[in-house]
C-alpha cells in the first residue's frame, strides 16, 4: 500500500461517526451526575449546614459554598485558555480529559469522608470540605474545554445544534437517574437512624456513576493529529500556549460579533451558574425543603431539562441559533421573578421545572452557536476562551448573590439575576449569528480572519 493510500486509510479513519457521537454524548450523561448531587442538590446544602453548625455563624455556610465556587472558577478561568492552547498543539486533548476525569472522581469520592469530627492539623471539617471539593470541581470544570472541543469535529454547520443538544439532553437523564440513585440510598439509610451515611454515600454513588459512564465515553473519543505551525517548532508548551492565546485576542478585535456574543454569555451564564449553586440552598432555607423533597425537585428539574434540550436544538437548527438562544433567556426572566414570588413548595416546583426547561435550552444553544464561530484549527484554543469567560462569570454570580441576599435576603438575590438576563438579550439583539455569516477560517501561514 502507498503512502498516499496509507494516508487515505488514516483520514478516513478519523472521520466522526455515530460510535463517536454517542461517546461525546455519553460523556455529558456521566459527568452531570458530579453537578446535580455535588454542586447543587445536596453536597451544597450539606456543606453549608455543617459550616453554620461548627461556626454558630448565620449564613457563613453560604460564604463558605460561594468562595468554594468562586476560588475553582478562578484557577479554571486562568488556565483553561494555555491548556487549551497546549491541546491544540500536542494532540492531547484526549489526555487532558482523563486526567481531569479522573482527578474528579478521586476527589468526588473522597467526600464521604467529611464529616463534623474530622480534624487534621486544627483545619476544621468545613474547610477540608471545601477544599476537596474545589478539587473534585477543578476535575470536572477543567475537562469541559477540552470535551466541549470536540464538538464541531463530529458535526456539520447543519447539525450542531442538534448535538449540541442531544449531549446535553443525555446529560439530563443522567443527572435524573443520579438523584434517582441518591434517593434510593437515602431511603435505605434515612438520617434519623443512619445519622448523614446515606448523604455521604450518595457523593460515592455520585463519583462510581461518572467512573462507569465516563470511561468509556472517552475511549470511544477520537485523536485527531493537531495542526502545528513551523515557528512553534521546538518551542515550550506554555510558550506556545501563550502565544496562541494572543492571537485569540487579536482575532476577536478582529471579528465583531465573537466578543459581543461572549459578553452576553458571561452575563446570563453568570446568572444560570448561580441558580444552579444556589438553588437547593434556597429551597431548603427559604421554603423549608427537607432533602427528599430537594432530591424530588431536582428529579422533576431535569427531567423537564431533557426536552427543553431536545427539543430547542432542533429549533435553532431551523431558525437560528441566536433566535433560539434570546427565546430561552425570556424563559430565564420568567424563571427569575416566579422564584421570587414563590412563597409554598408547590409555586416554586413549577418554577423548578420552567427552569430545566430553560438550562437545557440556554446552555446547549449556547455552545451550538459558538461552535458556529470558531475556526476549525483552534478548537481546544478557543474554547477555553469559551470556559474562560464562563468560569470569570461564575466568580462574580455566587458574590452577587450572597450579598444582596445578605442585604435584602435570597428572594431579592433571586431577583436581582433577571438584570442579567436582559442585559444579556440587549447584547444579542445586534450581534450577527454564525450562520448569517459564515465560519471564519484561519490559515495557519497568517492570522488574518477571511469570513466564508
Amino acid at each position: 500500500m502507498s503512502e498516499t493510500e496509507e494516508k487515505i486509510v488514516e483520514d478516513e479513519s478519523l472521520k466522526p461517526d455515530r460510535k463517536e457521537v454517542f461517546g461525546w454524548m455519553l460523556y455529558d450523561f456521566a459527568n452531570t451526575s458530579f453537578s446535580v448531587i455535588i454542586v447543587t442538590a445536596l453536597y451544597s446544602v450539606y456543606l453549608k449546614d455543617m459550616a453554620n453548625s461548627l461556626t454558630g455563624i448565620p449564613n457563613f455556610g453560604d460564604y463558605i459554598w460561594g468562595l468554594a465556587g468562586s476560588i475553582t472558577m478562578l484557577i479554571i478561568a486562568l488556565t483553561s485558555p494555555i491548556l487549551g492552547a497546549i491541546a491544540d498543539y500536542s494532540g492531547k486533548k484526549k489526555a487532558f480529559v482523563w486526567f481531569y476525569t479522573f482527578l474528579c472522581i478521586i476527589f468526588t469520592a473522597l467526600l464521604y469522608f467529611v464529616t463534623p469530627s474530622l480534624n487534621i492539623f486544627g483545619i476544621p471539617a468545613y474547610i477540608w470540605g471545601a477544599i476537596l471539593f474545589i478539587i473534585a470541581n477543578i476535575g470536572f470544570q477543567g475537562a469541559l474545554p477540552f470535551y466541549n472541543a470536540w464538538l464541531p469535529e463530529i458535526s456539520t454547520p447543519e447539525n450542531t445544534g442538534k448535538i449540541s443538544g442531544w449531549g446535553f439532553a443525555f446529560g439530563y437523564v443522567g443527572a435524573m437517574i443520579s438523584v434517582i440513585i441518591a434517593m434510593i440510598i437515602t431511603i435505605m439509610f434515612p438520617a434519623s437512624t443512619y445519622g448523614d451515611f446515606g448523604v455521604r454515600l450518595a457523593f460515592v454513588s455520585s463519583a462510581l456513576f461518572f467512573l462507569v459512564f465516563g470511561v468509556p465515553a472517552i475511549m470511544l473519543l477520537k485523536s485527531r493529529p493537531p495542526k502545528k505551525r513551523p515557528e512553534e517548532e521546538g518551542k515550550s508548551y506554555v510558550s506556545i500556549g501563550f502565544a496562541r492565546v494572543r492571537r485569540s485576542f487579536r482575532l476577536m478585535k478582529k471579528f465583531p460579533s465573537l466578543p459581543k456574543f461572549l459578553l452576553a454569555y458571561f452575563l446570563f451564564s453568570d446568572a444560570i451558574t448561580t441558580v444552579i449553586y444556589f438553588a437547593a440552598i434556597f429551597a431548603t432555607t427559604t421554603l423549608a425543603y427537607n432533602t427528599m423533597e430537594v432530591l424530588i425537585l431536582f428529579v422533576v428539574t431535569q427531567f423537564a431539562a431533557i426536552p427543553g434540550a431536545f427539543t430547542f436544538g432542533y429549533i435553532a437548527d431551523h431558525i437560528g441559533t441566536k433566535k433560539t438562544l434570546i427565546i430561552t433567556l425570556m424563559i430565564w426572566i420568567v424563571v427569575c421573578i416566579g422564584g421570587y414570588l414563590s412563597y409554598d413548595k408547590m409555586t416554586f416546583f413549577y418554577v423548578a421545572m420552567l427552569a430545566g426547561v430553560g438550562m437545557g435550552s440556554s446552555q446547549s444553544t449556547a455552545r451550538a452557536m459558538f461552535s458556529g464561530y470558531i475556526p476549525e484549527e483552534k478548537k481546544s484554543e478557543m474554547f477555553g476562551f469559551y470556559a474562560l469567560t464562563g468560569k470569570f462569570a461564575a466568580i462574580l454570580g455566587p458574590f452577587v448573590f450572597g450579598v444582596v441576599s445578605l442585604l435584602a435576603g435570597q428572594r431579592m438575590a433571586i431577583l436581582t439575576l433577571t438584570i442579567f438576563f436582559v442585559l444579556a438579550m440587549l447584547i444579542l439583539i445586534p450581534v450577527k449569528a454564525p450562520e448569517d455569516i459564515g465560519k471564519i477560517e484561519i490559515h495557519l501561514e497568517d492570522d488574518l480572519p477571511v469570513v466564508s
